[in-house]
């Protein structure tokens, strides 16, 4: 009868892969976080007053609405 061995989860060069992986997914998904509030920012910015004020913001609370998306 033979025995194989399971308690390993990753060998050599999956292991490798794994973390390639794991960094390339890491740098997608901080180069989409930072588009997405550039976009946020941009389309924020491009309302007049009275457009902002009508949802509730003022020009200096621009910052804030990207800095708590970004952080959650």
């Amino acid at each position: 009868m033979a025995a194989y061995d399971t308690s390993r989860t990753s060998y050599g060069l999956q292991s490798f892969a794994g973390h390639v992986g794991a960094h390339i997914a890491n740098l997608y998904a901080t180069l989409r976080d930072w588009n997405d509030a550039r976009v946020t920012r941009n389309a924020l910015s491009a309302l007049s007053d009275r457009e902002l004020e009508d949802i509730g913001l003022v020009r200096g609370d621009i910052d804030l609405v990207i800095e708590r998306r970004t952080r959650f």
